[in-house]
């Protein structure tokens, strides 16, 4: 039988344990112990079976989570996983972003050589220019793994020693 709003509203968590109410088609809602309250989906592909997050209750509605639900429903349908979906969806907003590492490193570097002495301030600009055309167009969005994507053609440098040993990320 599908979940109905109020069903949803007078569910409450059970202590120690994540409990999960059914829809349909692989829909579900699963409620933490502390009361926190997601939309998911069950599905398989691949002969291996996943699941993919559809949103937080109540921001995403029964309404919106059911037709999330079909949208991944339909990628299945076409021969298309929906969570790689997701993620390729991801990065081609991300390479359409203008904030690339170049640009945001130019404007930290502007920013911050107010502060530096000269011949600091120089090194950095050096180490910096060194990365732009292995990294400079890459999304923001990918900083986290910039240096372990770059890792292999510079081990042993003086840069990617020094980046690591400072790591914002």
């Amino acid at each position: 039988m599908p979940l109905t709003e109020l069903q949803i509203k007078n569910v409450r968590p059970q202590p120690g344990k994540a409990a999960r109410l059914f829809d349909a088609r692989g829909l579900y809602l699963e409620i933490s112990d502390t009361g926190r309250k997601w939309w998911r989906l069950k599905y398989r592909f691949a002969g291996k079976e996943k699941r993919l997050s559809l949103g937080v209750y109540p921001e995403t509605s029964l309404k919106e989570a059911r037709a999330r639900c079909d949208e991944a429903r339909k990628l299945l349908s076409d021969g298309v996983d929906p969570s790689q979906q997701r993620k390729v969806d991801r990065l081609v907003r991300a390479e359409r972003s203008e904030d690339t590492f170049e640009k945001i490193g130019r404007e930290w570097y502007a920013k911050q050589s107010e502060v530096w002495i000269p011949e600091h301030a120089a090194e950095i600009c050096l180490s910096l220019v060194g990365l732009y055309p292995a990294c400079g167009r890459r999304p923001q969005l990918l900083h986290s793994g910039l240096l372990d994507d770059l890792g292999a053609g510079w081990e042993g440098t003086d840069e990617l020693q020094r980046c690591k040993g400072s790591r914002p990320w």
